[in-house]
């Protein structure tokens, strides 16, 4: 058997692609957390040394993707890297705080909750989300490398970064939780089980009525419930902080992550949905003009 069709048989098996998935995404925590410690020589801000780890990371991860010829190799990054970084500071910083705890908890639930939902869509090493695959086939192949580097890559670790951002602050501060951080924190457990739910049912109705506009649920009274939980998610982590923060007028503009994650959804994720909806789906036209974008 010659060494390209065996590379092909892996490729196309699920189990062996969930494995080499796996050990890209170990391998690349140790690269990360390598660079951090390295960096902690250097008097730079802690922030500038998570991002230049994240950063590190990122390229890591895109290399495979170059090697595979597949950019979703990058997809579970966006709910792995928050869970994991998050936690690794608490740890350094010592805090055990209730605040800490209640942000820690919801990323993870929120983590496990997204990263569950890829590996349950993920096919194999052969498959590339229908957006990847656009770009390839509609740019030239310099064009494509550097939209996959910059724009599929690096701009979403530089918003999840953003995202994080007040996370990182409220470890930072460790403030005492009150009524508001509880509140915020249910926010996001709200927006958890909203994308459960919302993935759940189309999940549903894709095994039934595949090729059809969902329209059942809370699909319904929405055209995209679940990019609402991922906006809410992040929204409810900044009150988090917000609510433990010692000084709110000087700490008021970290909200620039959450407000990028939000623009990320609304002017580019969603119009390239529905855009890609209308052309294969003519009921959906009727679908958008009847349904609000949220719910």
């Amino acid at each position: 058997m010659s060494s390209q069709s065996f590379s092909g048989r892996v490729k196309a098996s699920r189990t062996a692609s969930f494995l080499i998935i796996s050990i890209i995404y170990i391998a690349a925590f140790f690269v990360g957390y390598a660079v951090y410690k390295c960096s902690c020589i250097t008097d730079w801000h802690y922030l500038c040394r998570m991002l230049t780890a994240d950063i590190v990371a990122t390229i890591f991860v895109w290399f495979f993707g170059l090697a595979f010829k597949n950019v979703s190799v990058y997809d579970p990054y966006w709910s792995v890297a928050p869970p994991i970084m998050l936690t690794a500071w608490a740890i350094e910083q010592g805090n055990g705080s209730l605040s800490a705890i209640l942000l820690l908890t919801a990323v993870w639930i929120w983590g496990i909750r997204l990263t569950g939902n890829w590996a349950y869509t993920f096919k194999n090493l052969n498959a590339e989300d229908w957006r990847y695959t656009k770009y390839r086939t509609s740019q030239k192949p310099f064009v494509f490398q550097l939209i996959n580097f910059f724009g599929l890559n690096m701009m979403p670790t530089l918003v999840v970064f953003m995202v994080m951002i007040p996370g990182f602050k409220l470890i930072e501060y460790g403030g005492n939780a009150n009524i508001f951080t509880v509140l915020a924190c249910l926010l996001c457990f709200c927006s958890v089980t909203l994308q459960l739910v919302a993935d759940h049912q189309i999940h549903c109705f894709i095994k039934e009525k595949r090729g059809r506009v969902c329209n059942v649920g809370l699909w319904k009274h929405g055209r995209h419930p679940n990019y609402l939980g991922e906006i809410m998610m992040w929204w409810g982590v900044y009150f988090m902080f917000l609510s433990v923060t010692p000084d709110i007028t000087h700490n008021w503009w970290w909200l620039i992550g959450a407000v990028l994650n939000t623009c990320l959804f609304c002017f580019i994720s969603i119009p390239l949905m529905e855009k890609r909806q209308l052309q294969n789906k003519p009921e959906y036209a009727d679908y958008k003009e009847k349904t609000r974008i949220f719910i």
